[in-house]
């Protein structure tokens, strides 16, 4: 079990191929980057949010980045076009990644439990999945890539 989604994908330095070789599936917990991926921090942060409490803050704070942000409006974008949420869009790209068997999912009531649930029957095109991978990748150097 560890964090992985679009706002975080360092895991696919060592941890991803890892468990590729040793056939271990990926239990992804904040597969929604901590809530940030579902938008719902673009114009401020909601007084009902986990963003909003002292205690959790800093746990948001941590994806509310400018890379973050551009990666928000890249599933935003997304999810318009294809008539869904950005949770859904979210949560299935990171269920579709290699090595992932089930992305833990952290709702806090039956909206958002439903939310999840509908990224079920969501299946993103190509071209969607190869913007998001473009906007959120990250910069791998050594030892992820091979020398000469």
């Amino acid at each position: 079990q560890v964090e992985y989604s679009l706002a975080e994908r360092g895991i696919e330095r060592e941890v991803v191929p890892a468990a590729e070789h040793h056939g271990i599936g990926i239990l992804p917990w904040a597969p929604l980057g901590r809530g940030v991926l579902t938008g719902k921090y673009r114009n401020g942060t909601p007084a009902d949010s986990r963003g909003a409490s002292a205690h959790f803050a800093p746990y948001v704070e941590h994806h509310r980045t400018e890379r973050a942000a551009r990666i928000v409006q890249a599933v935003a974008t997304a999810a318009d076009g294809l008539g869904t949420s950005p949770l859904a869009v979210a949560l299935a790209w990171v269920r579709d990644r290699p090595g992932v068997i089930a992305p833990v999912v952290g709702a806090r009531d039956t909206g958002q439990l439903s939310g999840s649930l509908a990224a079920e029957d969501l299946t993103l095109p190509a071209a969607i999945r190869a913007a998001l991978d473009d906007v959120s990748g990250i910069e791998l150097g050594y030892p992820e890539q091979r020398l000469g």
